[in-house]
């Protein structure tokens, strides 16, 4: 009977309900990242389209309370920028007027305003960046956020800090904004999110079945290099379950996706374009920054 409530709590990810904070070079869930690195795309020739590059992005970026069902990320989104990362996966939920910060159910003690002045403090700071911003309705159905969205922006940062435009512009046009993926309906703000070409595969019901996610990975960042270099890339490795948590995931998941970076370090010239982790470490992130076209 012992044996089996242990294998049943290896399924659900329930060993990892308690433990202490990790640092690993693939995995992080402590409060600070283990080194920074704030400006690498001033080594980014402005002629490059930004379909070409290839950088780290957060997964639910600001889903840090709630408990292990709902927390993705550590690191502040200052520090998530400060340490590289360039792509935010930001929910907002759509209630009184407001626009406050969910993972579902789950409220993040924040609100969208908070996330604009960030990322405009970050880039004012260091004009050479460039930030891209998915963002989506959560845990509210009123498909209506277009213009409470605009006011949040003039109110928090400002309109000349956006990218206008569908297309999919160079380093040089990028440097110093903010470009809205827009995961809701409404006039244009910015690109759409349904342009990239997105691999999300992230129902992980039991943990028996990472390695299932860890395929739709592979597959994805195999395509990746020889795939539309005119789209944008997007391969999500987060994913959670009833009985697979996003940490217990990420902890399986992570390695793997730094061994498979690792092995292709001989030929770092190749686009992978957007990778976008739960509990992502300070290395992986500089792993997937030196992954860049020579061209």
């Amino acid at each position: 009977m012992q044996n089996l409530v242990l294998k049943l709590m290896l399924l659900m990810g329930v060993t990892g309900l308690c433990h202490g904070a990790i640092q690993r070079p693939d995995y992080d869930d402590t409060p600070n990242p283990e080194f920074l690195n704030p400006s690498w795309m001033a080594n980014i020739p402005d002629e490059r389209p930004l379909s070409e590059v290839t950088m780290p992005g957060t997964h639910n970026t600001m889903a840090f309370y709630g408990g292990v069902y709902s927390e993705c990320q550590t690191w502040s989104l200052a520090s998530q920028l400060r340490a590289g990362v360039r792509f935010l996966d930001v929910r907002v939920r759509h209630i009184n007027g407001n626009l406050t910060i969910h993972h579902g159910v789950s409220y993040q003690w924040a609100h969208f305003g908070q996330v604009l002045e960030g990322v405009a403090d970050f880039l004012k700071r260091f004009p050479s960046e460039t930030v891209l911003m998915r963002l989506k309705e959560e845990f509210s159905e009123t498909n209506d956020i277009y213009g409470i969205v605009v006011d949040f922006i003039h109110r928090f940062a400002h309109w000349e800090l956006l990218w206008h435009s569908r297309r999919v512009p160079t380093m040089g046009e990028a440097r110093g904004k903010l470009i809205i993926l827009q995961n809701f309906s409404g006039p244009d703000l910015g690109m759409r999110y349904d342009s990239l070409d997105i691999a999300d595969d992230w129902k992980v019901p039991t943990l028996a079945q990472v390695e299932d996610k860890w395929q739709s990975v592979y597959k994805h960042l195999e395509a990746a290099p020889t795939g539309n270099m005119d789209r944008i890339f997007l391969t999500y490795s987060s994913g959670a379950g009833v009985l697979a948590h996003p940490r217990a995931v990420a902890l399986r998941v992570n390695p793997q996706l730094y061994d498979y970076l690792l092995s292709n370090l001989a030929i770092r010239d190749q686009r992978f374009g957007i990778i976008c982790m739960d509990f992502p470490a300070a290395p992986i992130i500089q792993m997937i920054i030196d992954f860049q076209l020579d061209k």
